[in-house]
């Protein structure tokens, strides 16, 4: 039995963030996915995230397609602004909206339906306009609306439920999107919080086009052994590039030590942080090596998971088409409609 509404009462005891705010502020409605869906578990990693960042709800827009995936945005941030585009066509709608405001905080769900078969193209471009938005794909191989049939992301040779075997490789959205140019890449497990809310609470903070592949398996039609979508699969396979943490935007802390020593920097809550400099194996800002990295692990048949490339100098679109710094929606209509003698200006710039 499936229930649409949450309690009201709450325990005054619960947690509270910087705006005096609990979880219950970021929830949504209950649940309708099936029972031990990955999904839901990232679903409350993200009302983690944004707990944790101290956003409030108003300043959020949620937006997705069509999928199991699409229908999570009704299970979180249920203050928020929220739009459940056409299939494949939510980076179009997130675009717009953007365009309109860009001072909200926008989290585009999908699935690998969504985007890597019928949403490529949307995917694509929003991609290499660099959109200032959070990406996230739930990712689990399957339609599971549609009874379980092969998506773009499954595995060649992995057996459906009823037994066939998927004839196609793969695509692989983090080398996809590490290609087209997005700035922040991650990869993550549904089951994985400890990784999963600091690598979402990041990408929110990121500036540019943020992208996680969130590997969640599909608990009905594609959660057997020889899946590397499924809980064992992952569990077993998953080769976390090395421990993740996000803080929020405070004031630098610097520090300057030579390689091979140990140096000991306070924090902004006040703990101790113990860094040790050496050469790490992995760098996330060669795109490059990060898409080597996948691949090296592919080829072992386990998966690169965390921060897999970061582009801490990418401008976002607004920048790049250099539109006014106040959200077009404050802007009041003399300088929307400057008149026929500023559009044939601009016109004759593209004669």
């Amino acid at each position: 039995m499936s229930y649409i509404a949450k309690p009201i009462a709450a325990h005054p005891a619960l947690p509270k963030n910087a705006l005096g705010l609990t979880h219950r502020e970021y929830e949504g409605s209950m649940s309708t996915l099936c029972a031990g869906c990955g999904h839901d578990s990232i679903t409350a990693a993200v009302i983690e995230a944004c707990f944790e960042l101290s956003i409030p709800a108003h300043r959020i827009a949620k937006l997705s397609g069509i999928g199991c995936s699409s229908k999570a945005p009704t299970y979180f941030l249920g203050k928020s602004h929220g739009f459940n585009s056409v299939h494949g066509r939510m980076p179009s709608v997130t675009t717009g909206a953007n365009m309109a405001n860009q001072d909200l905080v926008y989290i585009g769900v999908s699935g690998d339906g969504d985007t890597a078969s019928i949403g490529l193209g949307q995917f694509a471009h929003a991609v290499r306009r660099k959109l200032n938005m959070t990406y996230i794909v739930m990712n689990n191989g399957c339609y599971g609306l549609t009874k379980g049939q092969f998506s773009a992301t499954n595995d060649k040779a992995s057996p459906s439920k009823k037994g066939e075997a998927n004839p196609f490789d793969p695509i692989d959205l983090c080398q996809m999107a590490i290609q087209l140019g997005a700035g922040f890449v991650g990869r993550s497990f549904s089951g994985d919080k400890k990784q999963l809310i600091p690598l979402i609470k990041a990408a929110i903070g990121y500036r540019g086009f943020a992208f996680i592949d969130a590997i969640s398996p599909c608990v009905t039609f594609n959660n057997h052994s020889a899946s590397t979508k499924s809980f064992d699969y992952v569990r077993q396979h998953n080769q976390a590039m090395g421990p993740l943490d996000f803080v929020a935007e405070q004031q630098e802390i610097t520090a300057d030590y030579a390689a091979g020593t140990t140096a000991a920097i306070t924090l902004h809550d006040g703990g101790k942080l113990l860094l040790h400099k050496l050469d790490g194996e992995h760098d996330p800002r060669d795109p490059d090596e990060a898409i080597a990295t996948i691949r090296k692990n592919a080829k072992k048949g386990q998966i690169a998971t965390g921060l897999l490339y970061v582009n801490e100098e990418q401008a976002d679109l607004h920048s790049s088409i250099g539109t006014t710094d106040k959200a077009l929606n404050e802007v009041d209509c003399a300088q929307l409609c400057p008149g026929s003698k500023a559009l044939e200006g601009i016109n004759a710039r593209f004669r």
